[in-house]
């Protein structure tokens, strides 16, 4: 593990959910948590972390082989909008999608519960983003039991047994995506239910902010310690060693967006994706095409533009890609 992976290793560190670990939010984690940083420090560390997610993002659309999904849960106002926004500002939008998922249709209510999370899965090479998520299943649906009615189920699989059961259903497919190649990180924004009556009234106060505001909002707060039992009995049973959940401080949201990006970038860099080796037939290829460039170049003009700005160019194109300048490929 490199310098900057380990730094970002421990700082992500405290925010890890571990496997088997008894959760309980009020108890375990403080949503104004803030590691000591400031809010001036703020821009720059989030440029930064925009800027590792660029890198890796492209590593992972060349390689082609790993797919990323970040679920993102949070109670109303918690930050994830913006989040998404702040986090991949810097990242291609042809490598990512992102997916919000409200109140069931018909259609999908006429499948399995898993049914439409899986139809927006990311493919090989992308990151994919659910703004709500699968967990949707067990935290609304069990606050408000009469969703489960409304999916259909048989008798038998409406039992008491059926929260623990699709906590082992989730962990299972998760593991699955995990063991094909899709990495799968969960993030959980902790707000504070101070913090939340804060932005619900700025969103009243404010007219520009009026539409992101709804009655169904306040309705849902008075569920709130209904909330917290769920999220933490979650929380509990379905962080596991292949798909872990980060609980981020969500209070300060300048904070939340570094962590976030921390989070992601931690797991690109894990997968640590490669730029694909060249065949020799290709290289060939590439260099009979080089050459009738260079004879292009008019008068005057350099005949590889790129390689005279770039004095290390001719070194990286003798060393071929991951070979140490100044060696040939396949001799040491």
């Amino acid at each position: 593990m490199d310098e900057r992976a380990a730094r970002i290793a421990d700082f992500i560190g405290p925010l890890r959910v571990a496997p088997g670990s008894k959760v309980r939010l009020g108890r375990d984690f403080d949503p104004r948590y803030k590691a000591g940083l400031k809010k001036r420090e703020s821009v720059e560390l989030l440029r930064s972390g925009v800027a590792l997610l660029a890198e890796y993002q492209e590593r992972l659309a060349a390689q082609d082989t790993y797919g990323v999904l970040l679920c993102l849960q949070a109670l109303d106002a918690g930050g994830k909008d913006g989040t998404i926004r702040h986090v991949m500002s810097g990242v291609n939008p042809q490598g990512v999608k992102v997916s919000s998922f409200k109140v069931p249709s018909a259609e999908e209510l006429d499948h399995d519960y898993l049914w439409r999370y899986g139809r927006r899965l990311p493919s090989r090479g992308e990151i994919a983003i659910f703004n709500r998520s699968h967990y949707e299943e067990v935290l609304v649906v069990r606050v408000h039991p009469e969703n489960l009615v409304r999916q259909k189920l048989p008798d038998r699989a409406r039992g008491p047994d059926v929260w623990a059961r699709r906590y082992r259903e989730i962990n299972e497919w998760e593991r699955y995506l995990t063991d094909n190649g899709f990495k799968v990180v969960k993030v959980f924004l902790n707000l504070s239910e101070e913090e939340q009556r804060t932005r619900f009234l700025k969103r009243i106060d404010l007219p520009e902010k009026n539409w992101k505001f709804s009655a169904a909002d306040v309705r849902e707060r008075r569920h709130w310690d209904e909330y917290q039992k769920a999220f933490s009995e979650m929380l509990s049973a379905t962080s596991t060693a292949w798909a872990p959940w980060y609980v981020v401080p969500a209070d300060r949201k300048w904070f939340a967006r570094i962590c976030t990006a921390a989070i992601l970038g931690h797991t690109l860099m894990d997968i640590d994706p490669r730029y694909p080796e060249v065949s020799e037939e290709a290289r060939k290829d590439l260099l009979a095409a080089r050459r009738e460039l260079e004879q292009e170049a008019p008068s005057g003009v350099p005949a590889d533009p790129y390689a005279a700005r770039h004095p290390s160019a001719k070194d990286r194109r003798r060393a071929g890609r991951g070979q140490p300048a100044g060696k040939k490929r396949g001799r040491s």
